[in-house]
């Protein structure tokens, strides 16, 4: 199951603040329509099917594809100064 760093939880909680999502809210991870990247949004809620990871209050949606394709990884983010976030996406040790 995919697992998040500090950094990664502390981004996601303050993106999801910062969008006003209601308390079930958190970043949702799907496929993108070519099946080639992954897109991620803010949510109000999972969707039926998605999986869901969450750690010291982030929450993050995955959609059965991204479910799969990181299954065995680690997510990472930082926030920059402009307000940009990257996202990392790193082996499990």
């Amino acid at each position: 199951m995919l697992t998040l760093t500090e950094n990664a939880q502390t981004v996601i909680t303050g993106i999801v603040d910062g969008a006003q999502a209601p308390q079930t809210g958190g970043i949702r991870i799907s496929q993108d329509l070519e099946g080639s990247g992954l897109n991620v949004a803010v949510a109000d809620q999972p969707e039926g099917d998605d999986q869901v990871v969450e750690s010291a209050g982030a929450k993050v949606f995955l959609d059965p594809q991204a479910a799969i394709a990181l299954d065995d990884k680690v997510l990472d983010a930082s926030a920059q100064p402009d307000g940009r976030v990257d996202f990392a996406i790193g082996q499990q040790e």
